[in-house]
């Protein structure tokens, strides 16, 4: 489903307002305009880091963790180091202490692994997502894992343990994102040099509105906007949106893959590879390729400006809708095959419908779902038609996703829906959701 979004200056307005304590509009009133016209008010000076929803964090001093699975790449010894001298960066501005057992249930249980590892999200090996974590609770509460694929060092070759640790156990005490990119918990890694490395200010002054202010450590009212240690050159794309020597038909989605807010226009996997759709671009996540790419349809299919759905039928093709038509894409080369754009209404759905809000394959039935509205048509793609009876109420076929479909594709035997930037993780067997998510975390967005 086609969506031009762009709330970073929305966003800001309402972080600001918020924090002065006015009515959170999201526009230019007159209350916001005298806040911001008074010394030091403005939207410049206000923090950008994050906190998950509710503000959950550890109601005690002295935090247990515990390393169950060690990576090869480092000796135990150097591991314990680094996790200590992670944690150490927190414990030194904040009044909580961090204590490692060896045996039995710790408060943050801490692996390396690579692929499936024991809950929903599995890694998808070298130069993808390099680690997650829970935010602070019971059970799971806190767990952080690594992925084990990623070449883990204490240097500026491979990826630093210390930054990426660092960055989870901020997730682990509540922090989340922060859209500073100085900050340790902007979503993208960077690497600095973590000789006397110190909690950078936006990370600082997110976890003591949390926890606090330990005794001797000293805030500083008005800091310094960098982190101390200049980051070198970041390899992978600038997420500025650059100049396009064509119009697109909304802004370059560049500048927000990893915003908590992205909403995807398509999904769909290509012979192995994932596809995600926004404004005339998609992004590529690879299993062959390193980091994320971003490219124009156009580039790709020169018949194809935008994509309002798509889906891949394996062992057969993959279709990207635009409108009312449709193209048919080889999978081995991604060249459009002979014979299109055919109409919608060749699938056999009415004349009416004149777009697709999305479409996704379900691999154990052989068969095509196609959202449009609320409701959604069914194709039998063993007998190449629509099945009788359609369409149906999304709420009703697919209990606990919602009315709502803007983007969907299969992987892993799971299904996935998007509405907004909101997605859950579906069992279609047991018509059960199996955990929610948020689009952003298929682009590498630690």
């Amino acid at each position: 489903m086609r969506s031009v979004t762009n709330h970073s200056f929305q966003d800001t307005l309402e972080a600001m307002q918020s924090f002065y304590g006015l009515e959170v509009t999201g526009s230019l009133d007159n209350n916001t305009i005298e806040v911001m016209k008074a010394p030091r008010c403005g939207v410049s000076d206000i923090s950008r880091y994050g906190h998950f929803q509710g503000r959950p964090r550890w109601e005690k001093q002295l935090v247990t963790y515990r390393i169950t699975l060690y990576t090869r790449d480092m000796s135990h010894r150097e591991v314990d180091v680094t996790i200590a001298q992670a944690f150490k960066l927190y414990s030194d501005v904040i009044p909580l202490d961090f204590k490692q057992i060896t045996s039995g249930q710790a408060d943050i249980m801490i692996l390396f692994k690579g692929r499936y590892h024991g809950d929903f999200w599995p890694f998808d090996g070298r130069g993808g997502v390099l680690a997650h974590a829970n935010s602070p609770g019971q059970r799971e509460g806190g767990d952080t894992h690594f992925d084990e694929d990623e070449p883990w060092t204490l240097t500026s070759r491979g990826v630093n343990l210390l930054l990426v640790a660092a960055h989870e156990f901020g997730h682990a005490l509540g922090l989340d994102h922060s859209r500073d990119r100085t900050a340790l918990m902007f979503p993208t890694y960077q690497y600095v040099n973590t000789y006397g490395y110190k909690l950078p200010d936006d990370d600082r002054r997110g976890v003591q509105s949390l926890y606090g202010v330990r005794r001797g450590s000293i805030p500083d009212p008005k800091p310094p906007p960098g982190p101390g240690p200049k980051p070198k050159p970041d390899p992978k794309p600038d997420p500025k949106p650059d100049p396009e020597p064509e119009p697109a038909p909304g802004p370059n989605p560049k500048d927000e893959q990893c915003s908590r807010s992205l909403v995807f226009d398509a999904a769909t996997s290509i012979h192995g590879d994932l596809y995600f759709f926004k404004n005339g671009y998609y992004w590529r996540k690879s299993t062959m390729l390193r980091g994320i790419q971003l490219t124009k349809v156009q580039t790709t299919w020169p018949q194809i400006s935008y994509v309002d759905a798509a889906v891949e039928v394996p062992l057969s093709a993959a279709f990207l809708f635009q409108g009312n038509k449709y193209w048919g894409i080889k999978l081995h080369d991604r060249s459009i095959l002979p014979g299109y754009p055919k109409t919608l209404s060749s699938l056999g759905l009415p004349s009416t419908v004149s777009k697709l809000d999305a479409a996704v394959y379900e691999p154990n039935t052989k068969t095509t779902f196609f959202f449009v509205g609320r409701q959604y048509w069914s194709y039998d793609n063993r007998r190449s038609q629509m099945n009788s009876g359609y369409p149906k109420s999304i709420s009703l076929g697919f209990p606990g996703i919602g009315s709502r479909v803007d983007a969907a594709f299969e992987n892993f035997g799971y299904l996935y829906f998007s509405n907004g930037p909101r997605q859950v993780e579906y069992n279609y067997y047991y018509r059960r959701v199996a955990r929610t998510l948020l689009n952003y975390g298929w682009l590498n967005c630690y």
